[in-house]
C-alpha cells in the first residue's frame, strides 16, 4: 500500500507532467487559443490542475483534452472578465439562479428555479454567462469545494424545458468546473419531463448518474435540512431572494460579548463600539503567557472579570491550532476547519490565530453564516506588522454548532498613518476597494474526542491551581516556539545554500571564461 508521502509525490509528478505537456503540445503552437490568465493560473495553482486530473482518473492524455476544451470555452465566454455589468440586470432580478444555503454535508446550494426560465435563443448566451458568473465567483472563493445543484422544477411548464441549457449546466461540471459537483437534487419533476431526464443521464455518464437525486417534499430533507429549504419544499427558510445587492454567501456580523452588533456603519451605537473594543484580546508571546500563568494565585482576591480574563488566557494558550493557511496578508490557523466539541461532551471554545506577514497594519473582521449562534472576540480589529492575534470563537446560549455553519475572515492592509480605533476601522472598511480585501473561509467540524488540527478545552474544566495542567501548558508553548524557530532556521539555511550555489556557478563560469580567453 502506498504511503501518504509516496501518494503526494506521485500527485506532484502528475501535476508537473500535465503542465509541461500542456505548454509544449497545446500552448506553444497556438498561444492565442487561450486566455493568458488561465495559462498562467494553470502553472501556479496545483489545486486547479489536480481537479482536472481527478475527473480524468489521473490519465494525463484525457486531462489535456479536457483542459483544451475547458480553456477554449473560458476564452470564448470571457469567464475571467465576467462581472455583474456583463449580464442583463433583469436576469439577476428574476432570481432564477443563485447561491444560498448548505446541504447536510456542508456543501453550498446552487439554486436553479426552472419555472423562471423560458426557452429563448436570443437570451440563451446571457443565461449561460450567468451560470458561469456564479460558478466562477464561487470557485475563486471556495477553491475545490463542491456544490449541490438544486433543480427546483415546481410549477414548471412545457415552455421551461430547454435541453440545450440543461446540457450546458451538465458540461459546466463535467468539463469546465471538474470536481465541483457534489450531487444534483431534482425536486418535484413533472411526469412529462421523465423522457428528458433519461437523456440527461446519458450526458452525465454512468459514473455520475449516481449523483442525480430525484425528490419530492417527502425525500428532499434527506439531503438538505429544513432550515435551508423554502416553504414550498416543506422547509422553514425565511430567505427571500432580492437584487440588488448580490447575495454574498450570507455572511453576517457575529455576536459580541454583550449581544449582536447591529451594523458596521456610522450609525453603530457607542455602546457596541465600546463592547467590541473590550473584547479585543491582546496579542502576547508564549513567554508572556507562561509568566501570566505563574502569577495566578487563587488565594488573592480578584474580581470575576479578572478571573475570566485569566482563564481565557489559559484557554487561549492551550488551544493553538496546528494547520496554517498562508495568505498574502495573514497566515490563518487553522487552515480549513474549526473544531468544536459535541453537545453531549459540552460546548467548547475554539481558537483562530491570525499572523500579520506584511510590513503594514492589517485590519480584519470576522463574519459568519449563523450570527445568532456564536460569540467572536475580537470580531473587528487590527493586527500590527509581524504580530499575532488570537480570536476566541464560542457557541452562544447553548445553541448547537452545525457543520453547515461557515466563518469568513476578511483582511485588508492599512496605511501607516491610519488610526486603528473603532471609528477609524468602520470608515476604513467603507472605503477599501473590494479587490484589496483578502478573504478566507472556515468550515465548522464537530468531534467527539481528540482533534487532529485544533486543541480545545471544555469550559470550566481548567483548574488554574492544577500543577500538571500548568506544566503541560508550558511544555506546549515551548514546543510551539521551538518549532517556529526551527522553521526559521531551515528557511535561512535553504536561502544560504541557494546563495552559495549561485556564487559557485558564477565563479565556475568566470574561471572557464578566463582559461578560454587565456588559451585562445
Amino acid at each position: 500500500m502506498s504511503t501518504p508521502a509516496a501518494m503526494a509525490e506521485n500527485k506532484a509528478k502528475l501535476i508537473s507532467e500535465t503542465r509541461r505537456r500542456f505548454e509544449a503540445e497545446y500552448v506553444t503552437d497556438k498561444p492565442d487559443k487561450y486566455d493568458p490568465r488561465d495559462v498562467e493560473r494553470l502553472q501556479q495553482d496545483d489545486n486547479w490542475v489536480e481537479n482536472y486530473l481527478f475527473w480524468r482518473h489521473d490519465v494525463i492524455d484525457e486531462t489535456l483534452k479536457m483542459l483544451d476544451e475547458s480553456f477554449q470555452w473560458r476564452k470564448e465566454i470571457a469567464v475571467n472578465d465576467l462581472t455583474e455589468s456583463s449580464i442583463p440586470r433583469w436576469l439577476f432580478e428574476i432570481g432564477g439562479i443563485y447561491l444560498h444555503g448548505y446541504d447536510k454535508e456542508g456543501n453550498k446550494l446552487f439554486w436553479i428555479r426552472v419555472k423562471y426560465h423560458i426557452k429563448d435563443p436570443k437570451t440563451i448566451l446571457d443565461k449561460k454567462k450567468l451560470i458561469a458568473f456564479w460558478l466562477e465567483r464561487y470557485a475563486k472563493r471556495e477553491n475545490g469545494k463542491p456544490v449541490t445543484v438544486m433543480f427546483d422544477l415546481s410549477e414548471t411548464g412545457i415552455n421551461s424545458i430547454d435541453m440545450d441549457f440543461v446540457r450546458f449546466i451538465i458540461n459546466c461540471f463535467k468539463v469546465y468546473y471538474p470536481k465541483y459537483l457534489s450531487k444534483i437534487v431534482i425536486f418535484d419533476m413533472p411526469w412529462i419531463m421523465n423522457a428528458a431526464f433519461k437523456i440527461v443521464k446519458s450526458w452525465l455518464g454512468p459514473e455520475a448518474v449516481s449523483l442525480l437525486k430525484f425528490t419530492s417534499k417527502n425525500e428532499v430533507q434527506d439531503y438538505v435540512s429544513a432550515e435551508y429549504l423554502p416553504p414550498h419544499m416543506g422547509g422553514t427558510d425565511p430567505f427571500k431572494y432580492s437584487y440588488p445587492p448580490l447575495i454574498d454567501d450570507d455572511f453576517q456580523t457575529p455576536l459580541c460579548e454583550n449581544g449582536p452588533i447591529a451594523s458596521e456603519d456610522e450609525t453603530s451605537s457607542k455602546e457596541d463600539i465600546e463592547s467590541d473594543g473590550k473584547e479585543t484580546l491582546e496579542t502576547i508571546s508564549n513567554e508572556e503567557q507562561s509568566a501570566l500563568l505563574k502569577k495566578i494565585n487563587l488565594t488573592e482576591p480578584t474580581s470575576k472579570a479578572e478571573e475570566n480574563e485569566k482563564v481565557d488566557s489559559k484557554v487561549k494558550a492551550f488551544k493553538k491550532p496546528l494547520s496554517v493557511f498562508k495568505g498574502p496578508l495573514l497566515h490563518i490557523s487553522p487552515a480549513e476547519e474549526l473544531y468544536f466539541g459535541s453537545t453531549e461532551s459540552g460546548e467548547k471554545k475554539t481558537l483562530i490565530v491570525l499572523t500579520n506577514v506584511t510590513k503594514n497594519i492589517v485590519a480584519f473582521k470576522v463574519r459568519t453564516t449563523a450570527p445568532e449562534k456564536y460569540r467572536v472576540k475580537p470580531s473587528n480589529s487590527s493586527c500590527d506588522p509581524g504580530a499575532s492575534v488570537d480570536i476566541v470563537v464560542s457557541p452562544h446560549g447553548g445553541l448547537t454548532v452545525s457543520v453547515q455553519d461557515r466563518f469568513l475572515i476578511m483582511a485588508a492592509e492599512m496605511e501607516q498613518s491610519s488610526g486603528t480605533g473603532p471609528a477609524e476601522l468602520t470608515q476604513f472598511w467603507k472605503e477599501v476597494p473590494r479587490n484589496k480585501v483578502m478573504e478566507h473561509r472556515l468550515r465548522c467540524h464537530i468531534v467527539e474526542s481528540s482533534k487532529p488540527t485544533t486543541l480545545t478545552l471544555k469550559d470550566g474544566s481548567f483548574n488554574v491551581s492544577d500543577k500538571t495542567s500548568e506544566d503541560m501548558c508550558l511544555q506546549l508553548n515551548r514546543l510551539l516556539e521551538s518549532n517556529r524557530k526551527l522553521e526559521d532556521q531551515v528557511q535561512r539555511c535553504i536561502w544560504f545554500q541557494q546563495l552559495l550555489l549561485s556564487l559557485t556557478v558564477l565563479s565556475l563560469a568566470f574561471v572557464i571564461s578566463f582559461f578560454y580567453l587565456l588559451y585562445s
